[in-house]
């Protein structure tokens, strides 16, 4: 289902190309391809201290009970099974009244149009539901209602004020700000709403030229280049940096944007188990000593793609273990750090900084402004070779629209509140509440017997749902008591693995944690999500010690 990307710009590109995956260069440095690959990367070890000696707690593999991956098995058959029925006397009612032009395909065709007719409007109002203010701890929600069984949803005037555990806010600074709101209002009223042009034509103001060597002393890169979206940052920019010849090697549970971008590169892609060092170097190896398909031919370069936090997951990439096999095999490194710059880190400049890696040893670095900067837009930043090569190049730049100034000021504001430029100590609080909160959030969730994914530090937690029936039930009960949470399911997921995903903010207080914390544990009772058994509590294990 994910596919992916190739080709790395003027110095990668040109002649001074290395071949790196040539038998007699492996021989050369000592390792011969024949041999059989040893069980764990022999690089690892140098470079790596243990998870635990990092400070955080690695998530485990998740393993579904046999009775719920039956139920859930038999859950979504029921539904096929009716929808399918359901299709079939709509066929023969639409036989005696059409209604189709004569001649012409149907435009919505296959399972992709049954799987939305027919399971997805059943839950759709807990999904896009419209917010009527700004996405803080807490914000607006606008009720909606059906009178043709979720087929179409429409507005009402009743707002329910809900605490936010949805809105990928990290750092509170989607909400007016006392340093960064007045600056971008200020630069509305200096520049527009939008340049209404290309950053080729008229669309580069000095606010694009501050951000990006902004972006670029942030991240730890010599330069950076700034778009107008995130998604888009990797989907256009991936099939200029490899195409045909090239090789992608990519987690298996990337984004959809890496996987876009992927499929229009050209390059030939190749997927490792997720978060898997060792199964990276096994493809690596392979794919070295094959070369290019029929041809057998060197591959003209190598980008291993990974995230810096996995968006759906909630786990950090085991960034120094990849590194060091990537350094072995002459693999280039492409980060996405949509999920994690700003959100982790000492001073919040994402996993690199978090696990001890030299920004030098990541060739790439891609990240967004959605996330950590109450923003929009997204960044990539390398050698200024790179970035000037996909100046030249990328469509993202070229053809679209750039940041709106506004926006770009918003982000320049919210790194200096980071970095503490702004004279006050606040970015180094909204780093410490973060990881506290997210922290804190973790923990308390597995002690109630929810199955969590993620690891520590991460503010991204997804509780796992499983049947799809719980999907809705747990999305709408929550609603009920004002806590607002994003369920998600398949496709965004594999069939079997639904769930809601938990979004932790620095704005965030102890009191509004603790509330939804009672909320979660009352609806996972009554859905029937606590997989595991819940840990006593301090009064009910202090009880037994007087007994």
């Amino acid at each position: 289902m994910k596919t992916f990307i190739s080709s790395m710009c003027m110095q990668l590109s040109s002649a001074d190309v290395v071949w790196v995956n040539s038998v007699e260069h492996w021989k050369e440095v000592g390792w011969d391809p024949i041999q059989p690959i040893p069980d764990k990367a022999a690089i690892v070890g140098e470079l790596q201290l243990s998870a635990e000696l990092r400070g955080f707690q690695r998530s485990k593999m998740i393993t579904i009970p046999y009775l719920t991956a039956l139920s859930t098995y038999f859950s979504y058959g029921l539904l096929f099974a009716f929808g399918q029925l359901r299709d079939f006397f709509r066929k023969i009612i639409d036989w005696w009244q059409s209604g189709d032009l004569q001649g012409y395909a149907p435009i919505c065709l296959g399972l992709e149009d049954f799987y939305i007719r027919r399971l997805y409007n059943r839950i759709q109002d807990c999904f896009g539901r419209p917010i009527s203010s700004a996405p803080d701890a807490w914000f607006d929600v606008v009720e909606r209602y059906s009178n043709d069984n979720n087929k179409t949803l429409k507005r009402t005037t009743k707002i329910s004020r809900c605490l936010n555990l949805g809105s990928y806010n990290y750092l509170g600074f989607a909400a007016s700000d006392e340093y960064c709101t007045p600056r971008a209002i200020e630069s509305l009223k200096k520049f527009s709403p939008s340049t209404c042009s290309s950053r080729v034509d008229g669309g580069t103001t000095t606010l694009h030229k501050e951000l990006e060597e902004c972006v670029a002393n942030f991240v730890g890169k010599p330069d950076a280049m700034v778009t107008g979206m995130g998604y888009v940052t990797n989907s256009a920019i991936l099939p200029i940096l490899v195409g045909k010849g090239g090789l992608i090697i990519s987690d298996s549970l990337n984004h959809n944007s890496i996987v876009n971008g992927a499929r229009g590169s050209g390059a030939t892609v190749r997927v490792f188990q997720h978060n898997t060092p060792s199964h990276l170097e096994k493809v690596l190896r392979e794919q070295i000593s094959e070369g290019q398909p029929r041809t057998h031919r060197p591959w003209k370069k190598i980008i291993v793609i990974v995230e810096g936090i996995y968006s759906m997951e909630g786990e950090l990439c085991q960034l120094p273990e990849i590194v060091a096999i990537c350094k072995k095999y002459k693999a280039y490194v492409y980060l996405d750090e949509a999920h994690s710059i700003g959100a982790v880190g000492k001073t919040g400049r994402g996993v690199c900084e978090l696990l001890g890696v030299d920004t030098a040893d990541v060739d790439i670095m891609m990240g967004t402004f959605t996330k950590s900067f109450g923003s929009c837009g997204g960044y990539i930043a390398g050698s200024k070779e790179v970035i000037q090569y996909l100046k030249y190049t990328c469509p993202a730049h070229l053809y679209a629209t750039s940041v709106s100034p506004p926006a770009a000021q918003q982000i320049i504001s919210a790194i200096k509140v980071i970095l503490g430029e702004d004279g006050t100590s606040r970015g180094a609080q909204k780093l410490a509440r973060i990881r506290e909160n997210s922290n804190f959030f973790r923990s308390e969730l597995q002690k109630m017997g929810f199955e969590v994914l993620g690891d520590n530090d991460s503010p991204v937690m997804p509780i796992m749902l499983y049947n799809p029936a719980k999907i809705p039930a747990f999305s709408r009960e929550c609603l009920k008591q004002n806590v607002a949470v994003v369920t998600v399911a398949f496709p965004a997921t594999p069939l079997l693995l639904a769930r809601a995903r938990i979004c932790i903010s620095a704005s965030h207080t102890k009191e509004d944690l603790l509330r939804a914390l009672e909320v979660i544990s009352r609806v996972g009772d009554l859905v029937g999500i606590k997989y595991f058994p819940a840990e006593p509590s301090k009064q009910e294990t202090n009880a037994i010690k007087l007994e």
